[in-house]
């Protein structure tokens, strides 16, 4: 296993740690802190992979996009292409939840216009409109693109990178999959139950031979329908996070005491929801200058990266210097890459 890098030490051995240790991982999570630096050593990560002839996706899960700042470029909810060298390169999509939330309640809105008697409809629709702002309805939009990215990911590219949201969102997020295929799993074995019941009292009033289904009937095998393909979904999205063999969480930190017990803590997070933690990068290391202020700034630092590195042995770790440029734009996450490829 690798092992955490010396104070000040460019990114020494990180061509170990972030990308030949994590080179059979299909999927890279990058997250910590908000303004940590996830965004841009996400886009290192995919960057440098793109240049070793990989083809790799690079998803915002975040609100608060940053990835089009970063490549000073216009990402949408639609893939984009970042950076194209020889096979390799990088396409970018920032998630829109708002979009995914108004295609869903299009679809529910056209499946009630067909099976609901027109009496119902207008009430059935102000019901969705209420629904589009409900609590909830923004985190299940963004995990339905995660999960349509994760197969993409998986379908059509050697990697996928997700920048994601600040801490907590992010442990909110991919705990997500399990409690809703929970849920999705205790509607379907209700509505069997009613279904079943169902059959009985029809039989106890009539034997209805050839009729066939009625209207409530195709609903119901539609609504099961659904609920089987969200369980499946949310299953298999559970089951690509939690092996560590196709899945793994680069966390971000930079080396100061509060960013460093949120570090731990979303470590201790991901544990506890079976997702491995592939690396540590602490971000933007003050460099030493004797007789300075960045000397002490950087002692600091370096109190505060050893005792994180100490907190979680066994992560393997590097550390990336606080760089002199701007890194915005291809020549910019360049920067980083090299960084992360040094060794």
């Amino acid at each position: 296993m690798a092992q955490a890098h010396g104070d000040g030490a460019l990114a020494a051995g990180a061509r170990v740690v972030l990308l030949d240790d994590l080179g059979t991982s299909r999927i890279l999570f990058v997250g910590g802190k908000g303004g940590v630096g996830k965004s841009t050593v996400a886009s290192g990560i995919a960057l440098a992979a793109a240049q070793r002839g990989r083809r790799v996706l690079l998803v915002s899960t975040d609100p608060a996009h940053n990835l089009g700042q970063l490549w000073e470029r216009t990402i949408g909810d639609a893939p984009t292409q970042l950076f194209t060298a020889g096979a390799g390169g990088v396409t970018g999509v920032e998630i829109d939840p708002q979009r995914t939330v108004d295609r869903h309640l299009a679809a529910v809105g056209e499946t009630m216009s067909r099976l609901l008697p027109e009496r119902m409809r207008k009430q059935s629709l102000a019901h969705l409109e209420l629904a589009r702002e409900a609590p909830g309805s923004h985190e299940a939009a963004v995990l339905e693109r995660v999960a349509e990215a994760v197969q993409l990911g998986l379908e059509d590219y050697d990697l996928a990178v997700f920048d994601t949201a600040p801490t907590g969102h992010t442990l909110r997020l991919l705990s997500l999959p399990a409690q809703l295929g929970e849920w999705a799993t205790s509607l379907l074995e209700n509505r069997d139950r009613s279904e079943r019941f169902g059959a009985a009292m029809r039989g106890l009033v009539s034997a209805r031979g050839a009729e066939g289904d009625t209207a409530k009937e195709a609903a119901d095998r539609r609504l099961r329908q659904t609920l089987r393909l969200r369980q499946q979904r949310f299953t298999r999205v559970r089951e690509v996070l939690t092996d560590s063999g196709v899945t793994r969480f680069v966390v971000v930190s930079i080396a100061e005491s509060i960013p460093a017990m949120e570090t731990v803590e979303l470590v201790r997070g991901l544990d506890a929801i079976g997702i491995a933690v592939g690396a540590l990068v602490i971000n933007r290391r003050t460099p030493a200058e004797s007789g300075t202020v960045l000397a002490e700034r950087s002692e600091r630092e370096r109190v505060s990266a050893r005792a994180l590195v100490t907190a979680l042995a066994g992560v393997p770790a590097v550390q990336l210097p606080l760089f002199p440029e701007e890194l915005m734009g291809e020549a910019g996450l360049r920067v980083v890459a090299a960084a992360l490829e040094a060794g």
